[in-house]
């Protein structure tokens, strides 16, 4: 019991030393006014290196000239990669894994081929709409009318101009010259 009482006063003390050493008068303050402030920027090439404004510190790391527009290589990636791709496509792809029969688009099981319609519908539909974004089939019939309509206004404008023209040009031939 007297080891547990012990033990007892040794922990509280430990617990309490991190709180009276933060209050100790002695610890100097540090602020905002305090910290030092670091930049680091990127240069390209031959190009000079920003000088530093103040109490700041400026640190360049150069690049070549040829990475000045391009995409940081940390970001290049491949977007079909396995380590890239979503949960949800690989998900997917699992689903398909070992298909075969009944709605499996597969040449193994009895009606396999069931599963191939899905498929395309499936392929189709995502197709549309990365193509549309959210807009119907009816949308997009109803864009590729106006933009037809309005091509076949601009080419019967400019039949109709021409044929203006040539009826304006045969009756000044057939007019009576007086």
């Amino acid at each position: 019991m007297r080891a547990l009482v012990i033990a007892l006063t040794f922990s509280t003390a430990l617990i309490g030393a991190p709180a009276l050493a933060q209050s100790s008068p002695a610890a100097p303050a540090i602020g905002p006014e305090d910290t030092e402030k670091v930049k680091q920027v990127f240069v390209y090439g031959d190009d000079p290196c920003p000088k530093s404004e103040g109490d700041e510190i400026v640190v360049c790391a150069r690049m070549p000239d040829n990475e000045r527009y391009r995409i940081p290589k940390d970001l290049r990636t491949d977007p079909n990669d396995a380590k890239v791709q979503s949960w949800g496509n690989r998900a997917r792809s699992l689903e398909y894994v070992g298909a075969s029969g009944t709605d499996s688009c597969s040449p193994v099981g009895a009606g396999g081929f069931t599963g191939c319609f899905a498929q395309i519908a499936r392929a189709a539909k995502e197709e549309r709409k990365a193509m549309l974004g959210s807009a119907t089939w009816a949308d997009a019939v109803e864009k590729a009318r106006r933009e037809r309509l309005g091509n076949l206004d601009a080419e019967s404008e400019a039949i109709e101009k021409d044929v203006k023209a040539e009826e304006a040009e045969k009756q000044q031939q057939t007019a009576p010259k007086p």
